[in-house]
């Protein structure tokens, strides 16, 4: 076993990023990663150059700040369309966190927001929350998108709206997070 930054991961060996073919830590974590991204180019039908992975993100509370990754970020004709949120255990805990990330990554609402333990999958639609669907398997590949593009209102998010996105993110994923989890660095 490596010389581990985060003791909660289990670091078995290295693996080659599908997206990109860099060298990563081959956790449990990462291989469910490495499923999602496949899933979404061989099943969704998505260029991989239109999937950005791994994402930082500031988030702000009042005074503190802090920057979290997000998952992954699905392009279609110049817009985020979906955003991907994964984390092992409870999907439904993680849908309020996930929900108020799509709406401060982007000046406008993401229309479909994912979220994601790497078995199992909830589909929600970003304006209203609702899930949408349910199961890995459904994740929205290009032809759903392109189907829906017109619906998709791509909503600006307001300041008020930030601000609450914002505390909540802050509080779900930040606040809530594991002192040595080193995917999340207070500001």
């Amino acid at each position: 076993m490596e010389n581990q930054s985060n003791p909660h991961h289990l670091v078995l060996g290295k693996l080659n990023d599908f997206l990109t073919g860099t060298i990563l830590p081959d956790t449990l974590d990462e291989r469910y990663r490495q499923k999602i991204a496949k899933s979404l180019v061989i099943d969704c039908k998505f260029e991989k150059k239109n999937i950005q992975k791994n994402m930082s993100l500031e988030v702000i509370a009042g005074l503190k700040k802090a920057v979290i990754k997000i998952d992954f970020l699905v392009d279609f004709h110049k817009k985020t369309i979906v955003l991907i949120k994964f984390a092992p255990g409870s999907l439904v805990t993680r849908r309020l966190s996930t929900l108020a990330l799509s709406r401060i990554i982007k000046p406008y609402q993401i229309p479909l927001v994912v979220v994601t333990n790497g078995e199992d999958a909830e589909i929600l639609e970003g304006e209203s929350g609702k899930v949408i669907s349910t199961g890995f398997k459904l994740l929205p590949g290009k032809t759903y998108i392109e189907k829906n593009m017109k619906s998709y209102s791509f909503k600006p998010i307001n300041e008020t709206m930030f601000d609450k996105a914002s505390r909540i993110a802050y509080a779900c994923e930040i606040d809530g997070s594991c002192s040595c989890d080193s995917d999340i660095c207070v500001i």
